[in-house]
């Protein structure tokens, strides 16, 4: 028989009981985490919290994502990605706390024009809606110049905002920030084809697709000396 990977193979096992297989199973599956090398990169989906049209939230979940990467330099960048070809324009962006510790620059597309520290509304458009509610830190904000939304991020373009980090802090603590909700990340679109607007904020289950998750051989040689355990168990009982 084929196997997958360690996990499977454990499963497979016969004579060994169900607790014993979850067991070793979820030991196998701490060890992937804990063998994972940096992550360099995620991409961060969004959901609607205003809910004006779900027409127009459904074309905000559809085609708006932000990359977070590692420039380097104790630095990281978000990437406000417009990917879809319906009308909309994101024309302010929000952070909520984390361990960033100011803007360091703001980039963008050919003919957008952006300001950082400053936001028209200064707040998260229904923000205070969700649990918990979002409050924008400091001045963790940036807005396109007007007139919006011509000098916004329009379909088939980009915003890039660089952060530096607070003293003895890595790009890992940013993920592990948006994982768990401690960062999160807002941004207000407007110029729909409605004619409304929309906010949204990043969904911290879906920062880091499974598939992205490098999971290395010393793993499995981790399961693999698991199984080699339970051969021994199993003779011995």
């Amino acid at each position: 028989m084929e196997y997958q990977n360690s996990r499977d193979m454990l499963w497979s096992c016969s004579g060994l009981s169900d607790w014993a297989r979850r067991f070793l199973g979820g030991l196998a599956a701490v060890a992937a985490f804990a063998f994972a090398g940096p992550v360099s990169a995620v991409s961060l989906d969004f959901m609607c919290i205003t809910g004006n049209d779900s027409g127009d939230c459904a074309i905000g979940e559809s085609q708006l994502t932000v990359d977070v990467t590692d420039p380097g330099g104790n630095q990281v960048n978000f990437r406000f990605n417009n990917s879809g070809s319906a009308d909309s324009a994101i024309t302010e962006v929000y952070f909520d706390d984390g361990e960033l510790l100011g803007i360091a620059d703001v980039s963008h597309s050919a003919g957008d024009s952006w300001t950082a520290g400053d936001a028209s509304p200064p707040d998260l458009p229904g923000g205070d809606s969700i649990t918990p509610k979002f409050e924008v830190t400091g001045y963790f904000k940036a807005e396109s110049d007007p007139p919006p939304p011509k000098k916004g991020v329009n379909p088939g373009e980009w915003l890039d905002v660089v952060f530096d980090l607070k003293t003895g802090k890595t790009f890992n603590d940013i993920i592990a920030d948006l994982i768990s909700g401690d960062l999160r990340v807002g941004m207000h679109v407007i110029a729909f084809d409605s004619g409304g607007s929309e906010s949204f904020v990043n969904d911290p289950d879906q920062v880091i697709p499974p598939s992205a998750i490098p999971v290395p051989a010393a793993v499995w040689l981790f399961g693999s000396g698991l199984l080699g355990l339970v051969g021994i168990a199993r003779r011995r009982y």
